[in-house]
């Protein structure tokens, strides 16, 4: 279980965005930003992530800044992880180490991966060789 983050005003996040040397789109978008990408990627994985590992591991970065943001508990960010959970694989191992505890989102592939990211799943040996 992950513990609780304090919750940071919006010109904290958007300091901690530009420190840590995200996107000026993610630093330009602060806190509504960054969920609004949350939910974004969401829907691409329901759609079917186009793109590859690397990608999706940076996705995944945007999920644990938001845990370290406090942002978790907003209402957007959690039906988002509601939708998320309920398409995902258990890997085999950890894909990402996004942020500390052990979140769901770094412990799952999209079930329907194909592409590039199950081809880079395949190749780091993070999903069973036998799936389509």
């Amino acid at each position: 279980m992950m513990t609780p983050r304090p919750s940071f005003t919006d010109e904290q996040i958007v300091e901690y965005l530009r420190e840590n040397g995200s996107p000026p789109h993610i630093v330009r978008g602060g806190r509504a930003g960054l969920i609004e990408r949350w939910q974004m990627f969401v829907g691409e994985v329901e759609e079917g992530y186009q793109l590859g590992l690397e990608d999706y591991r940076n996705d995944l970065d945007l999920r644990g800044i938001i845990e370290t943001l406090g942002l978790a508990d907003d209402e957007a960010t959690r039906h988002a992880d509601e939708r998320l959970a309920g398409l995902l694989t258990p890997a085999s191992k950890r894909l990402w180490e996004s942020c500390d505890g052990d979140p769901f989102w770094d412990f799952g592939y999209p079930k329907n991966a194909r592409g590039e990211l199950l081809a880079d799943l395949r190749r780091e040996d993070l999903v069973a060789h036998a799936e389509p």
